[in-house]
């Protein structure tokens, strides 16, 4: 289940301006009409954003994906439907579904080893995103690894889509898109370091075969997707703090030997104009 920090509670329609291309301009969901947005918003998604259009089309339910679009902040409402759907995707195909196409089996290996949520105590538990994957009412990624790695595919799409739907955005509203990617990236590196420095089977277990593979390629992804958001700035609120994080070669060290290089410091995302951080550092 996605973290939207920012998002309100939906309320009864609200008037939305769409803006496409250079000066076309439409306007969608008339006031008192919560759905009358969904035709627009699915062409929209069609023509913005191929990858999350792709996984629109996987669902088997379309209405079960137009539940999460109730056409008052359209970039974010298809971003979240396009990050529960990959949820849903991935328990069917017991694989996780990557971006760019094709399936990574899911390493129920993974489940065996140590808790997601002995990690939270050197996180700040005041942050939403340490409450909501790795607090003791928080989601199945606080017990089982193979579900924290579900979240890393689950942003990462849902960050690809909001970056190819930004013509969509709201101008007048702050948005957190990068904060959801970038808090599992700080998750998922805590977790293999402490790994490697306390916990000698999950570590042994890490390196094998399988849930490598799956490692690598959901890092990979989520790198790229990151990287692809830097060149847009205010695009998160407390992204830069984690970033931060991700790039201090001390965290680091562990993720590495599993990936066999050094994970990407996306630098550009660092730069003032990019974002709008107000969080204090993500760890203690």
């Amino acid at each position: 289940m996605k973290v939207n920090v920012m998002r309100k509670p939906f309320q009864a329609a609200l008037g939305l301006a769409i803006v496409l291309g250079n000066s076309q301009l439409i306007f969608a969901a008339p006031r008192g009409e919560p759905t009358a947005c969904h035709g627009r918003a699915i062409s929209d998604l069609q023509l913005l954003s191929a990858h999350g259009y792709a996984v629109y089309q996987a669902m088997a339910d379309k209405k079960q994906f137009l539940t999460w679009v109730a056409c008052d902040d359209i970039q974010t409402e298809l971003s979240t439907a396009v990050h529960e759907t990959v949820h849903i995707l991935t328990e069917e195909k017991d694989a996780y579904p990557l971006i760019a196409g094709g399936l990574v089996r899911r390493p129920h290996e993974v489940s065996r080893f140590f808790r997601p949520k002995d990690i939270a105590k050197s996180l700040d538990a005041s942050d939403a995103y340490v409450q909501n994957y790795l607090g003791p009412n928080g989601a199945s990624s606080k017990d089982d690894f193979m579900y924290l790695l579900d979240e890393l595919n689950a942003y990462s799409h849902d960050l690809d889509a909001a970056v190819a739907l930004v013509p969509l955005q709201r101008r007048e509203r702050e948005v957190d898109h990068r904060d959801g990617l970038t808090a599992v990236m700080t998750f998922v590196m805590r977790y293999v370091d402490t790994a490697k420095k306390t916990q000698p089977a999950t570590w042994q277990g890490l390196q094998h075969a399988e849930p490598k593979k799956a490692i690598q390629a959901l890092w990979s992804q989520a790198e790229t997707t990151l990287a692809s958001s830097c060149g847009l700035p205010a695009f998160g609120l407390h992204d830069r703090d984690y970033i931060a994080y991700l790039c201090e070669k001390k965290n680091a060290g562990a993720l590495g030997d599993l990936l066999d290089r050094a994970p990407m410091c996306p630098t550009d995302c660092l730069a003032p104009a990019t974002t709008s951080s107000t969080s204090s550092n993500p760890s203690r």
